[in-house]
Order: structure tokens, then C-alpha cells, then sequence
């Protein structure tokens, strides 16, 4: 049996824990719902036999998300990170998080349907933030911040400088 992840998030959800888990789990490869846990007993979030925490790995991490009622709904203070070789990935998963009620926000983050905060990150980007050229750094920070969806060519433009 493998080794269980030592740390892993728990997503709290009013009542989509399940929908929610089965909709990630479509749009990350590597992914899959691992366990459900229903309650034996009537609970503060639903019924006796329904689905109180849902155990789900998504791209090899382990996660949870916990049907807990509505008292605590998702903020930015939290987001999850997803790290992109290219555009085209980027674009997929902007558009699939994005669908059926997802918002755009603004430097690669975005709100799914379920208000969990994303952030869509190209990799190229945190290496020209960390370039040893200060103005190489600021123009891409510039262009960044003046985004919605990240766009590669338009950070490497501004990186390449006029």
C-alpha cells in the first residue's frame, strides 16, 4: 500500500463536496475519487447516509472535501496553484474551471462554479519574476498585473523588452 500523503488540503463545501470532487477530478489528469464517507446518523449537513467527506487525489495530490454546511463559504484568502508548461494548457484549464457559472478575476486567477479561488500560472512566469535583469522582472510584472488569463507571448514580450 503506498505511503499516505503526510499533509493534504480540506475543501470545505456547503453541500457539493461530491459534485464538486467528480468535477475536479474530470479536468486534471491523474485523478480520481478515492473514498466516500457517508454518515451513519442524521448530521448538522444532511441525512443519514449522505456523503460527508469525500476523499480525491487530483494530478497525484491527495485532497478532501467536506460537505460542512454553509457558515463558511471559500474566500482568496486560500487558492490553489496550477503550475502550466504551455498556452494550451493554460487555456484548458481557464476555460474548463471557468465553465458553468466560473469567473475570471484577474493575474491568472479565476473562481469555479463552486467559488473556489485558482490560481492559472504558466511556469515561464515565475522565472522572468526572478530574473537577475530588475527591468527584465518589472516589465513582466507589468504586464502581468495588466492581464486577466495569463498570456505567455504577451509576458515574453515584455520580458524581451521594446
Amino acid at each position: 500500500m503506498p505511503k499516505m500523503q503526510k499533509i493534504s488540503s480540506c475543501l470545505w463545501f456547503d453541500s457539493q463536496a461530491e459534485t464538486a470532487a467528480a468535477f475536479y477530478v474530470s479536468v486534471f489528469p491523474d485523478s480520481r475519487i478515492d473514498r466516500l464517507m457517508r454518515s451513519g446518523v442524521e448530521w448538522p449537513g444532511g441525512e443519514a447516509g449522505s456523503v460527508v467527506l469525500v476523499d480525491f487525489t487530483l494530478a497525484g495530490q491527495s485532497f478532501q472535501a467536506l460537505n460542512g454546511g454553509p457558515q463558511e463559504p471559500f474566500n482568496d484568502a486560500i487558492s490553489l496553484s496550477v503550475n502550466c508548461e504551455e498556452q494550451a494548457e493554460v487555456d484548458r484549464y481557464w476555460a474548463a474551471l471557468t465553465a458553468d457559472g466560473g469567473a475570471p478575476v484577474q493575474c491568472g486567477w479565476l473562481r469555479d462554479k463552486f467559488g473556489l479561488s485558482w490560481q492559472i500560472v504558466p511556469e515561464v512566469l515565475p522565472r522572468m519574476l526572478r530574473d537577475d535583469d530588475p527591468d527584465k522582472a518589472r516589465r513582466v510584472m507589468e504586464a502581468m498585473m495588466r492581464m486577466v488569463k495569463i498570456d505567455i507571448r504577451g509576458l515574453q514580450a515584455a520580458y524581451d523588452g521594446p
